[in-house]
């Protein structure tokens, strides 16, 4: 009881100061893999203290394994770098205690599959738990619309990546991204029915 009261101190807190950033402007903690990474981090960190408590050999041991982790090649993200993390734990507490090896696998799946229906449902109210970063490596579906004059669908949408605005020229450029096409898809409808597009460009994944 004590171990679960625990864990679920850690994931409140990382999610508190996950919130904490976004509040004061730090966009960059919004992203899907920064909050999964808030989330995350604080629950390995525990499992390795606890597994390495009180046992100075497997505690040199792990700083060895764990140094396989660096930031000498460039990743992905920093989800993907802390997956990397959360592996090697899991081997290590494995070898050790299997209970906490059990607990870390079983509370990374919970984790990372409740960030993303926290995010299904917040869209079904046309809000986003996140932002869409290109730096994630997720394959996204983007649209890019080229019009005659500003549209506020657009520039109020959340999945607006970048928007380039020519008054003078009369010319105004939105880039969306999507990671579902169905979403996409009912933009492209609404869109439709304006006059002021020139052109409209696709890249479905």
């Amino acid at each position: 009881m004590d171990e679960i009261r625990s864990l679920l101190i850690l994931i409140v807190g990382g999610l508190l100061l996950r919130f904490s950033l976004t509040l004061t402007g730090q966009s960059w903690a919004k992203s899907h893999a920064q909050t999964v990474s808030f989330l995350l981090l604080p629950v390995i960190t525990y499992v390795i203290t606890n597994t390495i408590t009180g046992n100075i050999a497997l505690s040199l041991g792990m700083i060895g394994a764990l140094s396989i982790v660096r930031f000498r090649h460039p990743v992905k993200s920093a989800l993907e770098l802390i997956m990397y993390f959360d592996l090697i734990t899991i081997g290590i507490a494995t070898s050790v205690r299997t209970k906490w090896s059990i607990q870390l696998i079983l509370c990374s799946i919970i984790l990372i599959f409740a960030v993303k229906l926290i995010q299904i449902i917040s869209r079904k109210f046309g809000r986003s738990f996140y932002n869409i970063s290109f730096n994630e490596g997720i394959s996204l579906n983007t649209i890019e619309v080229f019009s005659n004059k500003s549209i506020e669908l657009l520039e109020k949408n959340n999945n607006l990546t970048n928007s380039l605005n020519d008054r003078n020229a009369n010319e105004y450029v939105y880039r969306l991204s999507f990671l579902n096409k169905n979403d996409l898809n009912e933009l492209k409808k609404k869109l439709d029915s304006l006059q002021d597009i020139q052109k409209i460009n696709i890249d479905l994944v």
